[in-house]
């Protein structure tokens, strides 16, 4: 738990300060893209390096910058800082027969987080990133995890998450290793945003794509 204990690091507080000043009034945080080496280095774990004022605001300026991009979730390395937590919220589509499982993922940070497989089942779908923009790919991932992280104020959590909800939280907590979801994506499925709507957008489940562009899902 962050609290009295915690050690300010004041050099960096100020840093991550002025980072946010670059937002402007719109609160919108540049993101980096793939080639950036930060995406590549695994995240320092967070133990309250930053004032709770400085986490709040930036946790609400990676919550607006997500939104708007428009993402379903953004770990810190994305915006350029080296820290373990991102942001994560989702919603419910129109769709009740999508088979990618969406459900109601409430906005929350998830600070250090990790994640374990729940049994062997995987799913495989087009996935994307908003370091790697205007292009999906098919990635296989867990069905089910147990999800373990801190919020803002240090106190633990625990959670099985299932289908989409679970692949975003494994899709963030990835990117505080160094890894892109492309590292471990079915390449030959790599598609624009525009030919994966034009093509592939009424088979969620990817068969007709792995069929036609040659790859096993």
């Amino acid at each position: 738990m962050f609290g009295h204990n915690a050690k300010i690091d004041i050099g960096l507080n100020r840093a991550v300060e002025q980072l946010m000043k670059t937002a402007g009034e719109d609160h919108i945080l540049p993101i980096v893209h793939a080639g950036v080496p930060i995406l590549r280095r695994r995240a320092v774990r967070y133990h309250g390096q930053l004032s709770a004022n400085t986490l709040s605001k930036l946790i609400d300026m990676m919550h607006t910058t997500m939104v708007e991009a428009p993402g379903v979730g953004l770990a810190a390395p994305q915006i350029g800082l080296g820290f373990a937590f991102a942001v994560v919220e989702d919603h419910l589509r129109d769709d009740d027969e999508d088979p990618r499982e969406i459900a109601e993922f409430p906005f929350h940070a998830i600070i250090n987080p990790v994640y374990e497989p729940v049994g062997v089942e995987t799913r495989s779908f087009y996935e994307g990133c908003l370091s790697v923009p205007g292009f999906q790919a098919v990635r296989q991932r867990w069905l089910d995890i147990t999800a373990r992280w801190q919020d803002e104020k240090g106190h633990q959590h625990e959670e099985r998450l299932h289908g989409w909800p679970a692949r975003i939280f494994q899709h963030e907590t990835d990117h505080l290793s160094g890894e892109l979801y492309i590292d471990r994506a079915e390449i030959r499925s790599l598609s624009t945003d525009e030919n994966l709507e034009d093509y592939w957008a009424e088979d969620p489940v990817p068969t007709a794509a792995a069929e036609e562009l040659g790859f096993a899902i």
